[in-house]
């Protein structure tokens, strides 16, 4: 018993589907860009509605700098601000500003600029340093101080901790985001801050802000970015609670902040489901400063100090599109944190769509290679859109981002591979088929049915066509000699070849009937010069099957001579036989004709005839007149001819001894009996010389013969 051959194909589906794992596993940028920018059109598509929530942006827009001055402002003015805000009763003030250089303005800068007279010295220095009314004003409690981390650089000389981070599981900083340096505020005000928050972001490769960290290492410790620090500050509490999954090492789960738990990534960031930006969230600084804003819309808010003015170039890009302020990004983090909706890639996502890209790959791998482009076309349009429509509910019921695109692309990349290889197998097998069925039918007719399959119906055409009709002399009496296997293997032989010449003539193999052969010529495919064809492809069969014969018989095999009959004529061609099966064939009777003039040879004593329709046609061919021949069943003459066939390579010579002589006899002269004796006294085995001559001499003179025998 012999196991079963492997297919090599089926590794395909396998082995794409291996890389395409690895490939997501890598999550090269590409990959990485591709899906942030679905995951930023199910944020166009539906945003976070906005609700009403107790965080506001004191904006320093354009309009406050043109009316209070340019940036940065007396430190004094900042701590009017505070004050104003802290009087509102807010519950928490963040600065997405710096304050990392001491004020310019203040009495002691403006002393070493100015160099005033001893007067004015006395003055400036009893006035009170801003950065020390700054942190006075601090100091009485709710403020929280942003810093900006940087990669390199030493450790800050100071950096105030108003904080604790306390993991519960592993030490979450081998998964934040490391940096070794800050640009902090002044030391006097961090230490009179209640809060000290990182602002900066870590963008993706294009820029876009679609995360809010929570969580930042710096050095070895972990610290609280700016969102953070506002919502312990604002809940007066001092522990931030961090969540790890110590059994996996999966990373950070969540980030507890007094009563809020907020989940976040995996190093320590949360996604930001925007909302379409509301007037209503920002409040300009000069409105605060000039006492223009109501106590109570400020009362028990988060409030966020920062800027959206051009000049001071702190805007980012949005996965809405566009650009916002970066002080909007923390104050919608926080929002979201308040009102707990939340984006999130659950922990469980990344092996479900590595499983989507096992399943789905092997599925389209497998219907790639077994089935129809359509159907593996079909199955792969209804997992694509299975997935899309999937990941995009999971986005609008649950605030889930799953990933559709590394799945999509491992798909459509194995449907690709798997169609590539059923499709030259396909053609391989094509090839084969054609090249089997070539051996059954005619190479032509194969390759017109293959690129003509309308034409594969029941129903015929009228054509002028040309065939020639073969057939074997004695051949039943050398098969009753020759042992069958012999016999048919001499047959096999001389069949092969004779249909191979009419198939390097480019003709159509009509039919095989024992020893005989049909084949005809501009059909299916038109040939115009088919009369050519069928006299050349003639000759050539006589040349090789008297070289055939020849070689038989100097083997003591008795093999006999080909006769062969061309005509041409207009039949009807097409597929017949009904429903069940379709034979390809001509019918007329120009079809019967030349099976006659293959049988008249036998009578007539030549090996070729060929009709003036089809001589007609060969220009320069040289041919010997037979007579006007009026075949069994016929009524009306056919003129025929024997075609001179010399041996190949040699020029054809014309008889015009025979010729003279066959004018004479069908004028009527009576010349024409000497002339045919003549001719006989030299060339004795002349088949024409001896027909004529004979026919002469029974008193049948003319060129017409009627025959009354097939």
């Amino acid at each position: 018993m012999t196991l079963p051959k492997p297919n090599p194909g089926l590794l395909i589906p396998i082995l794409a589907v291996l890389a395409g794992i690895v490939l997501y596993l890598l999550d090269p940028l590409p990959l990485q860009g591709l899906r942030n920018n679905v995951f930023d059109q199910y944020q166009r598509w539906q945003p976070r509605p906005y609700q009403e929530t107790p965080v506001r942006i004191i904006d320093i827009d354009d309009e406050s700098l043109t009316r209070l001055g340019q940036w940065p402002w007396p430190r004094t003015r900042i701590a009017e601000l505070v004050d104003r805000l802290r009087a509102a009763e807010a519950a928490a003030i963040a600065f997405d500003v710096m304050f990392a250089e001491p004020d310019r303005t203040s009495p002691a800068a403006i002393l070493k600029v100015w160099q005033p007279g001893p007067e004015l010295r006395r003055q400036l220095a009893a006035l009170p340093d801003h950065d020390a009314v700054l942190a006075r004003s601090l100091a009485r409690g709710g403020v929280v101080l942003g810093h900006a981390l940087i990669r390199t650089g030493p450790p800050p000389p100071h950096f105030a901790t108003p904080f604790r981070v306390v993991d519960l599981g592993t030490s979450s900083l081998p998964y934040l985001h490391a940096f070794k340096g800050t640009i902090a505020a002044l030391p006097e005000l961090q230490d009179a801050a209640a809060g000290n928050g990182a602002i900066t972001f870590v963008p993706d490769s294009d820029g876009v802000v679609r995360r809010v960290p929570l969580l930042l290492r710096l050095g070895d410790h972990a610290i609280p970015s700016l969102v953070t620090e506002a919502l312990r500050v604002a809940q007066g509490a001092r522990n931030l609670m961090v969540k790890t999954d110590a059994e996996t090492g999966t990373g950070i789960q969540s980030v507890r902040i007094g009563a809020l738990e907020v989940p976040t990534t995996t190093d320590g960031q949360v996604w930001v489901h925007y909302t379409r930006p509301q007037a209503a969230r920002y409040i300009p600084a000069w409105r605060v400063l000039a006492g223009q804003v109501p106590a109570e819309s400020l009362q028990g808010h988060i409030l966020l100090v920062g800027t959206s003015a051009q000049g001071l170039m702190d805007l980012r890009f949005s996965p809405l599109g566009g650009m916002i302020p970066g002080v909007e990004s923390h104050a919608q983090a926080i929002e979201q944190a308040l009102l707990g909706i939340h984006l999130s890639r659950p922990n469980w996502g990344p092996g479900l769509e590595m499983l989507g890209i096992l399943i789905g790959g092997l599925l389209v791998g497998f219907i790639g290679l077994s089935a129809g482009a359509l159907m593996s076309a079909v199955t792969v349009a209804v997992i694509l859109a299975v997935t899309g429509a999937g990941s995009w509910y999971a986005y609008a019921r649950h605030g889930w981002l799953l990933d559709p695109v590394a799945p999509a692309l491992v798909l459509v990349a194995i449907f690709i591979l798997a169609s590539l290889h059923h499709h030259i197998n396909s053609e391989r097998r094509q090839r084969w088929v054609r090249k089997a069925f070539s051996r059954y039918v005619s190479p032509n007719l194969v390759t017109h049915l293959i690129d003509h399959p309308g034409q594969l119906e029941l129903g015929g055409s009228r054509r002028e066509c040309s065939f020639i009709f073969t057939d074997l002399a004695g051949f039943t009496n050398l098969m009753e000699k020759l042992d069958p296997v012999e016999a048919v293997a001499l047959l096999n032989d001389y069949l092969d070849s004779m249909i191979h010449i009419a198939f390097e003539h480019e003709g159509t193999l009509d039919r095989i009937v024992g020893d005989a052969v049909a084949i005809m010529f501009s059909a299916p495919v038109e040939q115009p010069d088919h009369r050519r064809r069928a006299l050349s492809c003639a000759m050539a069969m006589h040349r090789y099957a008297q070289r055939f014969s020849a070689a038989a018989n100097a083997r003591g095999v008795p093999f006999g001579a080909t006769r062969i009959g061309v005509h041409t004529g207009a039949v009807t061609v097409g597929n017949f036989g009904g429903s069940t099966i379709f034979d390809y064939r001509a019918l007329g009777d120009p079809v019967n004709t030349a099976s006659r003039l293959e049988s008249v040879n036998k009578q007539l004593g030549t090996l070729v005839c060929v009709s003036e329709a089809t001589l007609s046609g060969c220009p320069g061919s040289v041919a010997r007149p037979v007579g006007k021949l009026v075949l069994k069943g016929k009524t009306l003459p056919l003129m025929v001819y024997q075609p001179v066939i010399p041996d190949e390579g040699a020029q054809a010579q014309a008889d015009p001894d025979y010729e003279a002589a066959y004018r004479q006899m069908a004028a009527n002269d009576p010349q024409a009996m000497a002339c045919f004796e003549r001719l006989a006294a030299v060339r004795p085995d002349d088949p024409l010389v001896r027909l004529h001559l004979g026919r002469l001499r029974k008193g049948q003179a003319g060129e017409v013969i009627v025959f009354t025998e097939k």
